[in-house]
Parts: structure tokens; C-alpha cells; sequence
């Protein structure tokens, strides 16, 4: 018998002449090809309602390829690769058409195959596309493995999301799901886990013996710009914490899997989730700061008078043996002065100051600074006496960045790595049903009092780091943001 990994692999992407697609997945597809980290046998079809054929399908991927692969694309690989790409016009609402479609991939496949769907769509069709393919076989694994990836957003709150799963559920196993969130895939949030497991001299002070608090930032420098429609039913708890930030959350609070493999790294990411207390209403108004830039009322398709925020800080508690007592201050927010990404660990300070300190210079704790993006690296600040002084001190740092180190290496598109995983049923990278609804748990509160109109929603500058409340927020507790060297 043929094992499935032997088997011909067809990618079917929903939704394949919207903008994931171009920008995203085929170029991501065609440096896998490049690599030759594709299967020996596969295909590409794309499926939307376009009235496209395959020689226009292959022209408007490669146009998308040579726009954002940049000084990566070459001509002469992309005419092999093309010759892999297929097109079906296809609208997923039709149930009637799915015995149509089901009929043209085996056309082409000529035979057993392996099939990986892409979900490339907007969130409102995922039940529809998992329904109509679970009632025509298309997801049935008779034949070869079938899986299937879903974008965010996964759900809306915890009963949609809930909703969603028991779709999914009823004509898929888990081990089919794949739910997809590009931030896990980035390098550096990669590095974070061999960063923690594979040096001994971190993971012995990595707890509330030796870190006062956790800082995790995700700015963006730009507006909603053309997405206030959208922008203004989601908001900055929907967009980025339910999803991205818990998940940063999780992978630095986490224990160590007892094996680098899906199940036991989902489990602990799982635990770490669980472990996040929830705040209760009462107590909302002294975790959270929300914000709205200025402006953002008079964009376009914001409703007036939207409460919705673009920025908000929380302050998250573990309740765990190694956590407890130490807050995890996550931030987010839009229009702010830099776009980044990073995790900061800020160390307790020495118990006692044995050097002479001139007035008012207190000694500071150690910082290990991880950049996710753009500037890709880590930094580890500490204290070194000044020479040529009797024992006055300064902050010094020691730093990595992907760019000097790997250099000749191009880090690839989140995307890239997420494919190939899914191709190789790994979903070490995926999110678990249970990891969706826990996030959903913690996060579900929050909405209902926001949109409630029960925490002030403070206004702030666009350019600057954010409403002046959030500095008062972490003052009240004797601390103060802070951003990783390269921002100093």
C-alpha cells in the first residue's frame, strides 16, 4: 500500500484571486519550490468566483511573485513552477458546484493524492466551505491525508468561536485543523523557545524569583487607513490580543515540553493560557487602559461615536508556582511612533547595594530584550563599573541580531514555514481548538465591558507611544515602559 507521504500533494486554495494569495501564499509557494522543499508530485489549485483560466491565473500570480519576492524571483524558476498552478472558477456558497469542483481536482490528480485546503476567505465562509466539502468527501481520508488551514479571525467572542469548532468538529478531527497565526512562525518568536530550552543559564532564573515583570509591546505605526469598516467591529482586543499577544503570552510563560513535538508544545502552551487569571469586572478599570488616536471617529465607515480602541494596555497575572506575583504588561495600539514587536524581560534588582551611589541613582535591574520585528534579535543589558571611577556603574549591553549573524541567510516569509509545516503535518505552530477558546475565555470579558462604555476610552496623539494614562498605569506600580536598546 502506498504510504501517504509518497502520495501526490494538491494545495486547493479558497478564495485564490484575493490579496492573501498574491501577496502571501504563492509567492510563499514559489520559494518553497525554489528550495525544493515542495513534494516531488504537486499542484496548485486555485478556486474563486473570478472568471479566470489557468494561463490568466498563472499570469496574475506570476505579476504577484516578481511584486513581493523582489530580488528573489527568477524568471527561469518561475516557468516550472507555473506549470503547476491551476484555476477553477468556484463559488464556495453553491453547494451544488462542490461535486463540479471535487470532479476537476481529481481530473487532475489522476489518482490517489494527498490535498491540503487553504482557507483563504473571509471568516463568515469557513463554516460554509468546511460543511459543503465535509458532505461531498472532499476532507474524507481514504485515500492520502486531507487538512485543512483557517486564517484568523477565529471567531468573534467565545460563543462564535465555540460555534466555529463544533462545525469544524462535526466533519473534521483536530488533527486536520490547522488554525493559522503568522506571528508564531516568525523567526524570532521561533528563537524565543530554543532561546529558553537550549541555554541552561536562563531557564534556572526564568521565574518570580528573579524577574519583577514582563513587558510585551506590539505598535504599529500607521492608521486603520481604508479598513475602519472592518477596524471598528474588531478593535485592538479582536486584532491583536485574543490572538497574537496571548500567544507571545504563552510561549514565554510556558513550561518545558517534554518533546519538540505538536502535542506536547501545544499542551504546555495550553497550561500557561490557563493559568491566566480573569479579571474580574469589578477590577477592570485598574487592569486595563484602552485608548482611541485622534481622528479615527472621522474615518471613513467608523460608526459615530465608536467606542472602539485602538490602543489598550493590560496588565495580565499568572497564577501558576512560577509565575505568581508577577505582572505581564501587554500593550498594543495604532497610529503609535514606531512599528515593533517585542518582549521584554525586566530582572529584579540586586537585594542589596554594596557600591557608592551618587544621589538619586539608583542601581537598575537587568533587561533581556527580544525584538520579533523589524529589527529581528536579542538584547541583554547589565551593569559594568565605569573605569577609571571607584566603582560607579553604567548599563551595558550585549546583543544578537539575525542580520549580522545570519547575514547570508534571508529569514523567511512567516507564511513559507507555516506551508511547509502544513504539508508536513506538523502543527507545532498551529493553534488548538482548546488554546482558541482559553484565549476567548480571558479575553471575552474585556469586550463586554469596553463595549459597554464602562472603562473611559482616553485619547492620545497619533506619533506618540500611546494615551498619557498608560504611562500612569504602570507608574502607579513604580515602573515605566520600556523598549529594547536599539530604541534608546
Amino acid at each position: 500500500m502506498t504510504e501517504p507521504n509518497d502520495l501526490p500533494t494538491t494545495i486547493v486554495i479558497f478564495g485564490a484571486s484575493g490579496d492573501l494569495t498574491a501577496r502571501k501564499l504563492v509567492p510563499a509557494l514559489y520559494h518553497l519550490f525554489g528550495k525544493e522543499r515542495l513534494p516531488e508530485k504537486f499542484r496548485v489549485i486555485g478556486l474563486s468566483r473570478t472568471n479566470w483560466s489557468d494561463e490568466t491565473f498563472r499570469e496574475k500570480m506570476r505579476e504577484a511573485a516578481q511584486t513581493f519576492a523582489g530580488d528573489q524571483f527568477d524568471q527561469d524558476q518561475w516557468g516550472p513552477f507555473s506549470e503547476h498552478l491551476h484555476y477553477f472558477p468556484f463559488d464556495m456558497t453553491e453547494e451544488s458546484l462542490y461535486e463540479d469542483c471535487l470532479a476537476h481536482i481529481c481530473g487532475l490528480e489522476d489518482g490517489p493524492a494527498n490535498r491540503l485546503f487553504y482557507l483563504a476567505t473571509a471568516p463568515q465562509f469557513f463554516p460554509i466551505a468546511v460543511e459543503y466539502m465535509g458532505k461531498h468527501g472532499m476532507t474524507a481520508e481514504k485515500e492520502g491525508w486531507r487538512r485543512v488551514i483557517i486564517e484568523k479571525p477565529f471567531g468573534s467572542d467565545l460563543p462564535s468561536a465555540l460555534e466555529l469548532n463544533r462545525v469544524l468538529h462535526e466533519y473534521l478531527h483536530e488533527h486536520q485543523i490547522y488554525r493559522i497565526d503568522h506571528y508564531l512562525a516568525k523567526e524570532t518568536v521561533q528563537n524565543l523557545l530554543v532561546f529558553r530550552f537550549g541555554n541552561a543559564i536562563f531557564e534556572p532564573i526564568w521565574n518570580r524569583n528573579y524577574i519583577d515583570h514582563v513587558q510585551i509591546t506590539a505598535a504599529e505605526n500607521v492608521d486603520v487607513g481604508h479598513r475602519g469598516g472592518y477596524y471598528d467591529e474588531s478593535g485592538v482586543f479582536r486584532d491583536m490580543f485574543q490572538n497574537h499577544l496571548l500567544q507571545l503570552v504563552s510561549l514565554v510563560a510556558m513550561e518545558a515540553p517534554a518533546s519538540f513535538n505538536a502535542g506536547a508544545l501545544r499542551n504546555e502552551k495550553f497550561k500557561a493560557l490557563a493559568a491566566v487569571r480573569e479579571i474580574p469586572a469589578e477590577a477592570m478599570g485598574e487592569e486595563i487602559v484602552v485608548g482611541q488616536y485622534e481622528g479615527y471617529l472621522e474615518t471613513d465607515e467608523v460608526v459615530e461615536g465608536s467606542r472602539t480602541p485602538t490602543y489598550a494596555a493590560v496588565r495580565f497575572w499568572l497564577d501558576n508556582w512560577r509565575w505568581q506575583g508577577v505582572p505581564f504588561y501587554v500593550r498594543s495600539g495604532k497610529a503609535l511612533c514606531d512599528k515593533t514587536t517585542e518582549i521584554l524581560i525586566k530582572f529584579k534588582t540586586p537585594p542589596h547595594n554594596m557600591f557608592p551611589m551618587g544621589p538619586g541613582e539608583p542601581i537598575r535591574g537587568n533587561m533581556l530584550s527580544i525584538c520579533v520585528q523589524p529589527d529581528e534579535g536579542i538584547h541583554l543589558r547589565f551593569e559594568a563599573k565605569v573605569p577609571d571611577t571607584p566603582a560607579k556603574m553604567r548599563s551595558v549591553d550585549m546583543e544578537f541580531h539575525y542580520s549580522d549573524d545570519f547575514g547570508d541567510l534571508v529569514i523567511p516569509e512567516a507564511y513559507e514555514r507555516l506551508l511547509l509545516d502544513a504539508l508536513n503535518g506538523d502543527a507545532s505552530l498551529f493553534t488548538r481548538a482548546d488554546s482558541i477558546e482559553e484565549a476567548w475565555r480571558i479575553i471575552d470579558p474585556i469586550l463586554q465591558v469596553c463595549e459597554a462604555g464602562l472603562i473611559p476610552t482616553a485619547k492620545y496623539e497619533k506619533g506618540s507611544w500611546g494615551p498619557k494614562e498608560a504611562d500612569k498605569f504602570l507608574a502607579r506600580d513604580g515602573r515605566r515602559w520600556q523598549m529594547g536598546c536599539w530604541h534608546e
